[in-house]
């Protein structure tokens, strides 16, 4: 192989080993159903906030706050102060922060601490949307929390 074409070729594989190494990994969430209030029902982003654009929606209450309400809302809890278990909530909140849906991802043993987990989640407040690129999008965000002695903390 003469050099001329070794150089080509070397330059043609640094090019595509740039070319990939700078582009963007982004997780489109499938959707199944409908979900009304999406900005775009099309796409719908996870965002990994390791990634160079990428923010993921965010509460304006804090993962502390946010386990303090669980704590002090969830009735089930206070009924029920041995319990343990484990699960994860998934929000959908669009490129105006609004939550536009909430449920279990990962179901706790009982349907009705499920659907108090939820009713807090849905009354959470305010969310900036998430960015992609600084451009507002729909994105979803995943909750995992344990519950320990009664008491919910979220991972």
């Amino acid at each position: 192989m003469n050099y001329a074409l070794q150089i080509t070729l070397l330059t043609f594989f640094l090019m595509i080993t740039y070319f990939n190494a700078s582009a963007q990994f982004v997780a489109i969430m499938e959707i199944k159903e409908p979900i009304p209030g999406l900005c775009n029902d099309k796409k719908v982003y996870a965002l990994l906030p390791s990634f160079k654009g990428q923010k993921e929606a965010e509460c304006s209450l804090s993962d502390e706050e946010i386990n303090e309400r669980l704590n002090n809302e969830v009735k089930f809890l206070k009924n029920n102060p041995k319990y343990d278990d484990k699960g994860m909530i998934g929000l959908v909140i669009n490129c105006k922060g609004e939550v536009v849906q909430c449920k279990m991802d990962n179901k706790t043993k009982m349907p009705e601490l499920d659907k108090q987990i939820e009713d807090v989640f849905n009354t959470l407040g305010v969310w900036t949307a998430g960015k992609l690129n600084k451009k507002a999008v729909d994105t979803s965000r995943l909750f995992s929390f344990v519950i320990k002695d009664g008491v919910i903390i979220i991972n």
